[in-house]
């Protein structure tokens, strides 16, 4: 049995990034084929008419899995961001995002090990702005019991699932006593009926940002609502070397998203620079969803023989510019493949 995944590249340095993956997860022997769509500039490039094309939506829904490159979203103006349109159109709930410290790339801390679950449907992201008079806009933070609860009760069985210690809830609910409030009330409760075995905590953000960069090992699994969540992941991503070495997730019931949380850089594009680890940690986390959810053991082995070549590869200096190392995208893609093939990056 093979598993078909839908594979959409992105833009800038994405296509590069996917076609790396795809090399490397070829070599690990994973038992993946890919079903290229399109989303974004890339969409509209390919005569597509829209920015997320419904034959992109169909396909993530009949496979159940997809593999995501960066997409370029415009500031300040311009279309509405596809990654947040993909998410509500696919009710992808959960933004999971772990970190980890990784050997070969120094950083301030050592043995950083957390994970941030984002509420991902709903808060200021819910997109509700207008003008109420010339210079003055409103946007409206949405919170609903439904979806506070649900994805606090994934926290919770996330860290149930993976032997996680504890879950602290991140909010403002200081300030904002009602949509905070109510998210914060909900995960208290929903711990309360089911979960009392893990240690929980309600921390105000802007006092956890600076215990996380003061000492990220008072933390474990970090919950909050969606704002915070994507400002927590990036913080975050910062102790261990950057966006470029962070995986991240989107799940829902309908199925599952995995993606690269940087940017496109278009500066970059098409000159062999771009770092693929992020995207290829992703597609790691994808394997372990198949493994989980298919109850195909392969796809479990071969996210295993990625990593061992990945920690094997970085910890001897075979790794991109920007980590100090001198390979291009294609070369670090060829030295992965080769760890992977080898009788112990093969397992």
């Amino acid at each position: 049995m093979r598993h078909t995944a839908v594979l959409i590249p992105g833009d800038g340095i994405g296509p590069e990034v996917a076609d790396a993956c795809r090399t490397v997860l070829h070599a690990a022997g994973a038992p993946v084929d890919w079903e290229v769509h399109h989303a974004g500039s890339a969409a509209i490039d390919r005569g597509e008419k829209s920015l997320l094309p419904q034959s992109t939506l169909d396909a993530i829904l009949r496979h159940g899995v997809a593999l995501k490159g960066p997409i370029t979203t415009p500031i300040g103006g311009g279309f509405t961001s596809i990654n947040v349109t993909l998410r509500k159109a696919l009710d992808l709930y959960a933004a999971v995002r772990p970190v980890r410290s990784i050997e070969g790339v120094p950083t301030r801390f050592t043995g950083v090990d957390l994970v941030i679950v984002r509420e991902n449907t709903e808060g200021l992201y819910s997109g509700i702005e207008h003008t109420l008079a010339e210079g003055v806009v409103a946007s409206i933070k949405v919170a609903t019991d439904k979806a506070s609860r649900r994805i606090a009760r994934y926290a919770f069985e996330y860290a149930r699932e993976h032997r996680r210690k504890k879950v602290s809830v991140f909010h403002k609910a200081n300030i904002m006593k009602l949509s905070d409030g109510l998210f914060i009330r909900c995960a208290k409760e929903e711990w309360q009926k089911s979960y009392s075995e893990i240690e929980y905590e309600e921390v105000i953000v802007d006092a956890g940002c600076m215990k996380l960069v003061s000492d990220p090992s008072k933390f474990d699994v970090i919950l909050s609502e969606n704002l915070y969540g994507d400002i927590l992941s990036d913080l975050c991503a910062g102790l261990v070397g950057g966006l470029g070495v962070c995986p991240g997730s989107n799940i829902g019931e309908k199925g599952a998203v995995f993606e690269a949380v940087h940017g496109s850089a278009p500066d970059i594009a098409g000159r062999n620079l771009a770092n693929p680890l992020a995207l290829l940690k992703s597609a790691v986390m994808m394997l372990r969803y198949l493994a989980q959810y298919r109850r195909d053991e392969r796809c479990g082995r071969s996210a295993e023989t990625i990593e061992r070549a990945m920690h094997a590869c970085l910890a001897a200096g075979r790794k991109t510019r920007d980590l100090g190392g001198m390979l291009g995208t294609r070369e670090f893609a060829a030295a992965l493949s080769a760890e992977c093939a080898s009788p112990v990056g093969a397992g």
